[in-house]
């Protein structure tokens, strides 16, 4: 399992990505929640961010799958 530290970098990454490669998909970062849960657990924390970084990575897969 990921560090939260690395979630962050990946979720980093991704939104570098989005933003220099597929500016256009940018409107769709904002519509994105990340839900931050209340409880202090690092299980739940890691699973949001999990979450997270999947949801950004399913926009860039479904644009290039209308865009082939």
């Amino acid at each position: 399992m990921k560090t939260e530290e690395q979630l962050n970098q990946e979720i980093l990454e991704i939104t570098t990505m989005i933003r220099n490669e597929y500016p256009e998909l940018i409107k769709y970062l904002d519509e994105t929640p990340l839900a931050i849960p209340v409880d202090n657990s690092p299980d739940i924390n890691n699973k949001a961010l999990v979450d997270y970084a999947q949801s950004l990575k399913n926009i860039i897969i479904k644009y290039g799958l209308k865009h082939e």
